[in-house]
């Protein structure tokens, strides 16, 4: 996804989405098509495809999320987390919301809409993988696409990245915890070893692959770590639909089949989004925090660091799953609604600091 690296000696970035970011619902739109069609097309190859698995994992998708995740995680700069006290009310938002409230209300609404509500018009023997699907949400929050949020609504870009940097390194600790904890209340069975391995393949081994590449390409002015991640980003973004095309090809036939599916499951994922925004940027205001920081504090909640989220699906349940199909819809819905919440935060300003008591 992209994003800019905001560390010392960097240009900072520009308050501007991408084209292809702003764009990106409608490639996973296409992309979707294309997986379906291709999956019917060529049914033997992506059976072939789908077999080719070590320890669980399906090693295509398994390149294709490290090649999405690694040129992202390297625009963190975990010595931002040496900042973290300047605005440690703002932090403290981030934390209770992304930690406290995220994972846990995600499961609410996730067994509210499709456990009950949607039930009688969903595949009863999937509904559990689906709403494991939306944990896996739940407990990844955002991390590139912040900056990008940040960005817009004019955020302070210091807060930003060292919310980021200490919301990664809190996770590398705590996702693992979380989903199983999570599954386990609700009811899903998640062998330990299965979502340690995740946890190592899909968190920590980039993590230290892109902090290394980070280290040996972050000298001088910062101009070639700034080349070199701009020169890779099309390839993160081309990763990420390619797996799309894999997982619609991979289950094309139930997608076609029941194509209402996918609306049913953006609805809990969209009320999380917009429930988890509005407690974080109430509670900045409530307790005084700048607008600048209230902005990407309140949105890196909002938003969901979905790579995570597909890999540990695609690793914890298979490709075939519903929990795949959860977290794939998580990505098609992320931009239109983020865009929205970033306008509110920009439409709002002007009430946000009237009732917000500014602190030294």
């Amino acid at each position: 996804m992209t994003a800019h690296d905001n560390s010392a000696g960097a240009d900072e970035p520009s308050p501007h989405i991408s084209f292809f970011d702003k764009w990106l619902t409608a490639w996973v739109a296409l992309s979707i098509v294309g997986g379906i069609v291709l999956g019917k097309l060529f049914p033997g190859l992506f059976s072939a495809l789908s077999a080719i698995e070590f320890a669980k994992v399906n090693l295509p998708v398994a390149v294709l999320i490290w090649l999405m995740i690694i040129p992202m995680l390297m625009k963190i700069d975990f010595t931002a987390m040496r900042q973290v006290g300047n605005h440690w009310r703002g932090i403290s938002v981030t934390l209770l919301a992304n930690w406290a409230v995220k994972p846990f209300s995600m499961v609410v609404f996730g067994w509210l809409f499709l456990g009950w509500l949607f039930r009688p018009f969903l595949p009863v023997d999937q509904i559990d993988s689906y709403i494991a699907g939306l944990i896996l949400l739940g407990a990844a929050p955002c991390t590139a696409m912040v900056f990008v949020w940040s960005n817009l609504t004019r955020g302070d870009p210091a807060f930003t990245l060292s919310q980021v940097a200490l919301n990664d390194a809190i996770m590398i600790v705590l996702f693992a915890p979380i989903v199983a904890l999570l599954l386990g209340v609700s009811a899903i069975t998640v062998p330990w070893e299965t979502l340690f391995i995740s946890v190592i393949l899909f968190i920590v081994v980039p993590v230290v692959i892109a902090q290394l590449l980070r280290h040996a390409l972050n000298g001088g002015d910062g101009s070639k770590l700034a080349a070199f991640t701009d020169a890779v980003q099309p390839m993160s973004i081309s990763a990420l639909l390619l797996t799309v095309v894999l997982l619609f090809a991979f289950q094309g036939g139930q997608i076609v089949a029941q194509p209402v599916i996918i609306a049913l499951i953006a609805v809990p994922i969209l009320m999380q989004t917009v429930f988890i925004f509005g407690f974080a940027y109430w509670l900045n205001r409530r307790v005084g925090e700048a607008h600048c920081i209230a902005g990407p504090s309140a949105l890196i909640g909002a938003s969901n660091f979905f790579e995570l989220a597909v890999a540990t699906a695609i690793s914890l349940f298979g490709i075939h799953s519903g929990a795949a199909l959860a977290t794939v819809v998580g990505v098609l819905i992320e931009v239109p609604v983020m865009l929205a919440l970033v306008g509110v935060v920009n439409r709002s300003k002007v009430w946000y600091d009237t009732g917000a008591t500014q602190k030294a």
